[in-house]
């Protein structure tokens, strides 16, 4: 299947373009942030600070990635589970970040803020940060270095695989598959060979 090329930042152009289901690759700059990352966003925009980096089109990788080994640019980069970041990301989407990177689903009230902000959703694939981590040409902290493998790296990545899941019209990739599933009249496999 051939995958859609994006170079960030991202435009409302290139968002409208985007579908679930859709294979794409990022190419340019995202960046790396998880729970405590957002946390600390957050105060700073409650507290009217100005924010290390800016986050208009931007696309944010839900990964805290381990250590490089010596003369690796990163380690382990695979994603974190998307819906421990639920409470953060209407703020996020609110500072114009135009899509996000993670694993799993997301709870109706962020599948609402991606239209609503017009923005999207992504998945990695879980268990894949060793290959991910190939995609990554450079990286850099540049906020809360303190926080460690949760700080806010700057990833200059090429080709970066992903999915869409939740696009800016409110389509639901993982949510169409299980309707799919509990309408399907089709025998399963699995249980069929347990003689169900």
């Amino acid at each position: 299947m051939s995958s859609i090329a994006l170079t960030t930042p991202l435009t409302d152009e290139v968002i409208d373009g985007l579908k679930p289901g859709d294979h794409v690759t990022f190419s340019g700059v995202i960046y790396t942030a998880r729970d405590a990352a957002h946390k600390r966003l957050i105060e700073l925009v409650k507290r009217g600070d100005e924010l290390p980096v800016d986050l208009r089109g931007q696309v944010i990788y839900y990964v805290g990635p381990t250590p490089p080994r010596p003369g690796a640019v990163i380690g382990s980069a695979g994603p974190t589970t998307a819906m421990r970041l639920d409470p953060y990301t209407e703020p996020m989407l609110e500072l114009g970040v135009k899509g996000v990177i993670g694993k799993g689903g997301r709870g109706p009230a962020v599948r609402a803020a991606f239209a609503k902000n017009h923005a999207v959703y992504c998945i990695a694939v879980g268990g894949t940060g060793a290959l991910l981590n190939r995609h990554i040409k450079k990286a850099e902290v540049v906020a809360f270095e303190d926080l460690g493998t949760e700080a806010i790296r700057r990833l200059e990545v090429e080709g970066f695989p992903a999915i869409v899941v939740n696009d800016c019209r409110g389509g639901d990739l993982l949510e169409e598959g299980k309707r799919q599933y509990r309408t399907s009249e089709r025998p399963i496999p699995a249980v069929q060979s347990l003689g169900g």
